[in-house]
């Protein structure tokens, strides 16, 4: 059986396209879904629904660059790669601009479909990673005392332990003890594991790697 996130969706009114796009890609060991228009797609997926989504841009109910904004809207974060038969450039930039992982003219060749829905996949699963990563790091921060988390927001701001205590106005010693509590409670063994965890669960900002 195919993965949920192995799912591509395919959104296109035109049904030789859906056929033969279906065909190809389960026979490339896809899971696919087939959709005639953007109003049936919207109706039937949720924030839980995984995989990637061709969209053919010019469709006749709504066009595929309101359904890729509706999509945003809703908090569904799935990978778009947008179809088109007419080669607009505009368009193309308009839906590289909204996030779409890639563009693609008809004909497009196999090879061409294949490597993009793989990129949107690849793009899906980190998200899918920091997710979990995410809702994992907030349950591990509700275990923390009022005062622990004052201490973390002052290793998470890159204070020593004394300025921390006397941002604070108790000992450093004290500052200290929470310091390892916070640590054993969220099962970090060095202050590079408190910082993705704070990070993770939206305290501060990650830095960008070199």
């Amino acid at each position: 059986m195919t993965e949920p996130g192995r799912t591509v969706h395919i959104v296109d009114d035109d049904e030789a396209i859906r056929q033969s796009v279906g065909f190809l890609l389960r026979k490339a060991g896809y899971a696919v879904e087939t959709y005639p228009a953007g109003t049936h797609f919207l109706k039937a997926v949720t924030r839980e629904t995984r995989g990637c989504v061709l969209l053919d841009v010019r469709m006749p109910d709504i066009d595929g660059l309101d359904v890729q904004a509706r999509l945003a809207q809703s908090g569904i974060a799935l990978p778009v790669i947008m179809l088109t038969g007419h080669g607009d450039v505009t368009l193309a930039v308009r839906a590289i601009k909204a996030g779409a992982v890639e563009f693609l003219e008809k004909p497009f060749e196999r090879t061409a479909l294949l490597a993009a829905i793989e990129a949107a996949l690849a793009q899906a699963a980190r998200s899918d990673r920091e997710h979990l990563a995410a809702a994992d790091a907030v349950v591990r921060l509700a275990a923390l005392t009022p005062r622990e988390r004052d201490v973390l927001d002052g290793m998470v701001l890159g204070r020593p332990n004394k300025l921390i205590a006397y941002d604070l106005d108790i000992a450093t010693r004290t500052v200290e003890v929470h310091r390892a509590n916070l640590m054993e409670k969220l099962s970090a063994r060095s202050l590079s594991d408190v910082l993705r965890i704070a990070f993770a669960a939206g305290l501060g900002e990650m830095p960008e790697p070199a």
